[in-house]
């Protein structure tokens, strides 16, 4: 495979928007936990099904940590393969573009199952408000 600037170049502008995009979710769960911290410390309010929702959020924040990690890495080898090419050493190019792929497509896998994890929060409380539904009826 004949590695050149603009096949690195591509990679660009993908990666810092999933970098934003992760950090965006990583800022509105972080609202979240302030929101349900605030109203369980100072209002007393629990949320349905507290403790898996409270697991969840756990589970969360450490994945987008690591989403973002796995990100900025991609970032940092994509960084490398331009600098390996600028001194024309193809094999380190190669080498750092595979290892920027790899830390991209972790990063998505990392980022799926977050959104599973989103997912199965939301449910909770939506059987909170058909809880709530059927004994208004």
């Amino acid at each position: 495979m004949n590695l050149e600037y603009t096949f690195i170049a591509i990679m660009f502008p993908a990666i810092p928007l999933m970098m934003v995009m992760f950090g965006n979710r990583f800022h509105t769960v972080s609202v979240l936990i302030r929101k349900m911290h605030d109203d369980y410390i100072y209002n007393n309010s629990v949320p349905a099904e507290f403790d898996k929702q409270l697991s969840i959020l756990k589970s969360r924040i450490i994945l987008l940590k690591r989403a973002q990690i796995a990100m900025g890495l991609s970032f940092l080898f994509n960084m490398l393969s331009v600098f390996a090419l600028f001194f024309n050493t193809t094999i380190p190019a190669q080498l750092f573009f595979v290892f920027c792929l790899l830390s991209i497509i972790v990063a998505l896998i990392i980022y799926l199952y977050e959104l599973t994890l989103s997912t199965k929060a939301l449910k909770f409380h939506l059987l909170d408000l058909d809880k709530k539904n059927k004994k208004l009826k």
